[in-house]
């Protein structure tokens, strides 16, 4: 099958090269190889309800070439924040920071990079990633993360493992020509808990807002195993600057009892792409995920989610949101699969948008596929339209003038994702961006 996606740097040649420097085991090569030939076979949507949706035209490939190696910064600070169990930190294409609080190093806790993994303790990362099935196999990005990522991450929570404070995985980049593959693989052990950070900023202030620099490149991973009775919050702020593309694959794989929080913010970036895997395995396990996408400008944000229901009595509870200016575009394409096994499923998926331009555009496609009829509930919702006309009445009726009360109404219509991020300092940055995409005519109106 053709490769409709046409990467320049993707290649069988580069795929044995990054191994090879990064001295991998022979079953990891094996398992990059798998992924390629996967890439090369699948189409770029798989899903029919979908493939109307895929809109790749902003992105120039040939301008951005990836780093093929990676490693640890001249000085690798050791510091942790204020507020934070641990944190690493990638540059571009050299991890800068990584540190591990005393209490959570006395506990087991790993964060570090694949290839310290694997001299060190490689069971913990085989146990995972071997055999493909941390990431959808029939997916043609995540084929390609698998296959070509220079550097990976492993956060690591040993069994009975109980972390109050939130584990940071930052990453910036930006650098105009340039990309950066990449994998992140976080597992919890049993009944261990822990809270996840992920900010995604970009390397430099936001330059060349008209275009005319080379795009860069941040593509990467979140896998997520959870065993029996584990419970992770996870929270993801992106804010790429104007010329960066962003692809992410995010799968997570839940055993008996587990639970997880899905909270994700996505502003920056010219292109984003997303895909959301959930796999309720276990009896009893369960999801919540909360979306938001915040566009300006030309942006366009392609948010998809899955979310497959194994196991008996899981729950599913799945939440899209976006708000849209100027000539940006929101794509929401979910999916709710219950399978023949899982009797005493309790699923929603909601898609809403919120144009607040008359050339901003928005698509909600939310999906049933039910195979057991024994179900406390399936069900779907969606919107897209302008602001509700009654609730700017009712704020001005208050006293707001009338482009106070449409932002008030915009940032409320945001704030179940702010609300569910760990760290107060976090909550306060990701406030500050979505006020800075207001339009400032709008607040000097209001003023």
């Amino acid at each position: 099958m053709t490769d409709a996606l046409k990467l320049p740097f993707a290649g069988e040649e580069i795929v044995r090269r990054l191994s090879a420097d990064l001295e991998e085991p022979k079953w990891l090569l094996e398992d990059r190889l798998d992924a390629f030939r996967r890439y090369l076979e699948l189409p770029i949507e798989t899903n029919s309800l979908f493939t109307l949706y895929i809109d790749l035209r902003a992105a120039r490939w040939a301008e951005i070439e990836p780093y093929r190696e990676t490693g640890d910064a001249p000085q690798v600070s050791d510091v942790v924040p204020e507020g934070a169990a641990a944190l690493i930190e990638v540059a571009e294409d050299r991890v800068v920071a990584r540190a591990v609080s005393k209490e959570a190093r006395a506990a087991g806790v790993v964060i570090d990079t694949f290839r310290n993994v694997l001299r060190d303790r490689p069971q913990l990362l085989r146990d995972v990633i071997d055999g493909g099935t941390s990431l959808p196999l029939n997916d043609k990005f995540a084929q390609f993360a698998r296959s070509h990522a220079a550097l990976g991450l492993l956060v690591h929570v040993p069994r009975n493992v109980t972390l109050e404070q939130p584990i940071v995985v930052r990453w910036s980049a930006g650098t105009a020509g340039r990309g950066l593959i990449s994998r992140t693989v976080v597992s919890l052990g049993q009944n261990a808990a822990a809270k996840i950070l992920e900010e995604q900023i970009p390397a430099t202030a936001h330059p060349d807002i008209n275009g005319e620099s080379p795009q860069s490149l941040w593509w990467g991973t979140a896998e997520v195993s959870l065993a029996d009775g584990a419970n992770l919050s996870y929270a993801g702020q992106q804010d790429f600057g104007p010329r960066t593309l962003a692809i992410v694959n995010r799968q997570s794989t839940l055993e008996r009892d587990a639970q997880l929080r899905w909270a994700l913010a996505t502003v920056g970036g010219e292109l984003h792409k997303s895909r959301i895997d959930n796999r309720l395995v276990g009896r009893g396990s369960g999801v919540r995920q909360v979306e938001i996408g915040f566009g300006d400008a030309k942006q366009l944000f392609d948010l998809t989610s899955y979310t497959r229901h194994i196991g008996q009595d899981t729950t599913g509870d799945l939440l899209s949101k976006g708000v849209f200016l100027d000539r940006a575009r929101g794509y929401f394409k979910g999916m709710i699969t219950i399978e023949k096994s899982a009797k005493g499923t309790d699923s929603f998926l909601g898609e809403f948008a919120m144009l607040l331009t008359k050339q901003a555009r928005s698509v909600t496609i939310p999906s049933l596929e039910i195979d057991q009829p024994d179900v406390r509930r399936a069900s779907h919702s969606s919107s897209v339209g302008p602001i509700d006309e009654t609730e700017i009445f009712y704020l001005m009726s208050r006293g707001l003038p009338r482009e106070l009360a449409r932002k008030f109404i915009v940032m409320g219509f945001l704030e179940p994702v702010v609300a569910r991020i760990p760290m107060q300092d976090a909550q306060d940055r990701l406030r500050t961006l979505l006020e800075r995409k207001w339009p400032q005519s709008s607040d000097q109106q209001a003023a």
